[in-house]
């Protein structure tokens, strides 16, 4: 494609870099990409995304802004407490890279609308804050043949992964590292245990940095891969997950052959 001159002094970084150069600009700009969860990670991930130059964000989250968002949802600001999230960060995002085209789908993603809102985007990206939901991305991603990078976190600590699963091989899915939402009250909300506001920006600067590595089809998927950071101990873990055969969505016998909210297990850290 050919730049402006506008755009060859806002993505200059990037084109100069050998791995991206202008034909991956263009590929970035060309994107469509959806985040689940206008919160601590989808902030900084919807921010950094904006500001690569991603074409169209697609933002998922039926929430309002209250101020004790704001030690870690960035992309809101004080003089927004009480507006929808969704529309909060689409005005951010304007700011940031007026060039990005933001829809904002101030609705919760559910198994009636979750394949329709996934359908006409590249990856997805989920930042949400309850297993439910994490379990149906994750579902409907693999039914989409859609690549999900997904992080979660909870007082110092954060983890990350990607999953194609739908590609077989090596790849699993969310399913296949944690089979079943933990039970009820065994994992602690935010509220109840508290967040480092900054390990949020960690987490999902790292998932706009995967995020842009599968639109580019540069570097090593972390598919296959779990990513943990322990922020007290600064210390990274990255360990080798397999697909489970017995995988109740994509293994050998799968018995989880269309979309539904599991909500076993109730909310994790509200990040």
């Amino acid at each position: 494609m050919d730049f402006t001159e506008a755009q060859l002094h806002r993505y200059a970084r990037h084109i100069i870099l050998p791995e991206v150069g202008g034909e991956g600009q263009a590929k970035l700009i060309a994107a469509k990409v959806l985040v689940v969860g206008a919160g601590g990670l989808g902030s900084p991930l919807l921010m950094y995304l904006a500001a690569a130059g991603v074409g169209t964000l697609g933002v998922v989250d039926d929430d309002r802004v209250e101020l004790s968002n704001l030690q870690r949802q960035i992309i809101h600001a004080t003089s927004r407490v009480g507006a929808p999230k969704a529309e909060s960060a689409k005005a951010t995002l304007h700011e940031i890279n007026p060039e990005v085209r933001v829809v904002a789908h101030a609705e919760r993603m559910t198994a009636d609308n979750a394949l329709a809102l996934i359908e006409p985007y590249d990856v997805v990206a989920d930042g949400s804050d309850n297993f439910a939901t994490r379990y149906l991305v994750n579902d409907a991603c693999y039914f989409a043949k859609t690549p999900l990078v997904s992080a979660a976190l909870l007082r110092f600590d954060g983890q990350i992964s990607t999953f194609k699963a739908y590609q077989g091989g090596d790849n699993p899915c969310y399913r296949c590292l944690f089979r079943e939402a933990p039970p009820a009250g065994q994992i602690p909300s935010c509220a109840e245990a508290g967040i480092l506001g900054a390990l949020a920006g960690a987490l999902g600067s790292m998932q706009a940095t995967e995020v842009i590595k599968e639109i580019l089809g540069i570097g090593d998927s972390l598919s296959g891969w779990l990513v943990m950071y322990d922020a007290l101990a600064t210390r990274f873990h990255k360990v080798k997950v397999k697909p489970d055969p017995a995988c109740p969505l994509c293994g050998a016998h799968p018995t989880i052959t269309e979309l539904a909210i599991d909500r076993a297990g109730g909310d994790a850290c509200r990040a």
